[in-house]
């Protein structure tokens, strides 16, 4: 069934032979000089550099020198605003922005307008996925109708109807009497429960991370317990119902204690942190540009180097962008009434390459790792490079050196963290499904 959960546009099968690249593949523990053969859609030779002779007519010659081939990225956590919030993002630039980061696959939120909670509309939005999405796309659907908290959906009509699993997010599920009967009934249907932890008594209407910076700024802060203590409260009650959960977005040491707990009694629970969580803290906010407001909001040093920690020791299993993207007048007003919410996907690997691993705080087969393990949380094929195996590849030259959004984004939305910043690691080419998916403007495939 796993396959048959994602969905994408027609995609033409890539004919590829990428010369002398450095293949990068952690789970096959392969990192070597390799010639990669693509032929039909698929990896159909991995040789010595070199050794492959002049390629057939038909075949794109790829010089990879000094070029890292890697298994294209996975992001479980996306809003691709579709259906009703297309002046934001629709699933053909979302997906281009996808293809644009490296990333061969993501998994798509339901708070959109109106919320995926009925299988009918799932299945709307999975056929237009089919005609529009340039990478697959899995489909989130709502884990309460509305997401008001206070009926479950029927999750097992939307699963049928390839429903990947259940979120809320942009919401908690506030009830835990309401979550346990959810996690009831994932038992019953597969899937996975996708969890937003916040506590709306404690964060009530705080606009950042509460502590000095916001005490200095006078703004609204929301304190870190509203997150731990409800990730607490649901990885106890993901052990007690032998549920299935995955805690969205965690931004404090708290939580990572909380999840490291739970894994530690046997609870089957996973969690994600964000590129903006790992490499920026409430510091950044002084400014008041509205790109640094997200939730959960940027926290201190002290909890940045947690996560950066609990990454690189696999407590925490994935990197997720929770790609949010605004309209640019949404963004353009005062900072209590901006929207939460940055775009990510064209800026992750650059952006986490730059701050992690050039000043050696995450090795970059670990980065590789972090950035691929989302899809088989969500027991989803997962890229790896060998013979046989679709092509899901990302070629990205580490050298090269880039300012976010120079010019421009595929994304919609430029509401992006990082945009002016110089990076390194820029994305050259992307295959996806079998094809290419993305190639850089400025990279030419040298022809046969």
């Amino acid at each position: 069934m796993a396959g048959q959960l994602l969905s994408h546009g027609p995609v033409e099968p890539a004919q590829l032979l990428l010369r002398d690249v450095r293949v990068l593949d952690p789970r096959m523990g392969l990192d070597a000089r390799r010639d990669v053969l693509v032929r039909d859609g698929k990896i159909a030779a991995l040789a010595e550099a070199g050794s492959l002779g002049e390629p057939l007519q038909e075949i794109e010659l790829v010089d990879g020198r000094g070029r890292l081939l890697a298994p294209a990225f996975f992001d479980p956590h996306v809003h691709l605003r579709s259906p009703g919030q297309e002046h934001k993002e629709d699933l053909r630039s979302g997906t281009r922005a996808a293809a644009a980061g490296g990333f061969g696959g993501v998994i798509a939120m339901p708070n959109t307008d109106p919320v995926i909670d009925s299988a009918p509309l799932l299945g709307s939005l999975r056929e237009a996925a089919a005609r529009e999405a340039c990478v697959p796309v899995g489909f989130m659907a709502a884990i309460t109708r509305g997401q008001r908290g206070e009926e479950l959906t029927e999750m097992a009509h939307l699963r049928a109807e390839g429903a990947v699993g259940f979120s809320d997010d942009g919401l908690p599920v506030a009830s835990a009497g309401m979550l346990r009967k959810a996690m009831q009934y994932q038992r019953l249907c597969g899937g996975v429960l996708s969890l937003h932890e916040e506590d709306p008594t404690l964060s009530r209407d705080g606009c950042m991370r509460e502590g000095a910076v916001s005490a200095a700024l006078g703004i609204g802060g929301i304190p870190s317990v509203s997150e731990s203590t409800m990730v607490a409260r649901d990885a106890e009650l993901a052990l007690y119902e032998s549920a299935r959960a995955h805690f969205q977005h965690l931004s404090c040491a708290a939580s990572v204690a909380s999840v490291e707990r739970a894994k530690a009694d046997g609870a089957r629970v996973s969690c994600e942190v964000t590129p903006h969580h790992l490499l920026l803290t409430d510091e950044s906010v002084r400014e008041l540009d509205t790109r640094m407001k997200m939730n959960p909001p940027l926290a201190g040093e002290q909890d940045r180097r947690a996560l950066v920690q609990a990454l690189r020791s696999g407590a925490i299993d994935c990197v997720a962008s929770d790609h949010a993207p605004h309209a640019r007048e949404e963004k353009e007003v005062p900072f209590e009434q901006a929207p939460m919410g940055t775009t990510g996907l064209e800026t992750a690997f650059p952006a986490l390459y730059t701050g992690l691993v050039l000043n050696g705080e995450l090795a970059l087969d670990t980065l590789i790792e972090r950035m691929t393990a989302g899809a088989a949380l969500f027991e989803l094929p997962t890229a790896t490079i060998a013979p046989g195996e679709p092509a899901n590849l990302t070629l990205i030259d580490l050298d090269a050196e880039l300012i976010a959004g120079e010019h421009g984004w595929e994304s919609r939305s430029e509401n992006c963290c990082f945009a002016g910043r110089r990076l390194r690691g820029r994305v050259l080419l992307t295959l996806a499904a079998g094809g290419v998916v993305y190639r850089e403007p400025v990279f030419s495939v040298v022809a046969a």
